[in-house]
């Protein structure tokens, strides 16, 4: 019969548990997000594994796109073996460009990820600006 031996180390436990919550700079806990430009949108996808469709909730205020999200606790009555999965209710903000259409953000929330397509404002987008010219000379009289 063979014998597994653990060793705890209250600060290593410590830090686990503050990165678990808080993330890292390369791997942030709640919300990992995704964002990249198409043509005259900007696409962000949030990982939201296992939330409730019902309890995410986006606003936005001037140019900052607040997405707050829940997933419920734990039974109290499960023996839990793991429990790694952040609890209860969390957000994340988004600082958008004065270049973006605020106005008229899409959200979808599909197989636990929620994308929003943000749009280039019209007077953000890049146009041409046509040059005329005349073919005949003027005199210039001094």
């Amino acid at each position: 019969m063979a014998t597994m031996l653990m060793r705890t180390d209250p600060f290593r436990d410590l830090d686990r548990f503050a990165q678990q919550v808080l993330g890292t700079a390369a791997r942030p806990a709640l919300m990992p997000m995704d964002a990249w430009r198409e043509g005259d949108e900007f696409l962000v996808e949030l990982d939201l594994p296992g939330i409730d469709p019902k309890s995410l909730d986006l606003d936005i205020e001037r140019n900052v796109v607040t997405v707050r999200a829940s997933r419920p606790t734990l039974d109290s009555n499960r023996e839990m073996i793991a429990a790694e999965r952040s609890r209860g209710v969390f957000s994340r903000q988004l600082f958008l460009g004065e270049g973006l259409d605020t106005n008229r953000i899409r959200a979808d929330y599909t197989d636990g990820v929620l994308r929003l397509v943000i749009p280039v404002a019209e007077k953000a987008k890049p146009r041409k600006i046509e040059v005329e010219h005349s073919s005949r000379r003027e005199a210039i009289n001094a």
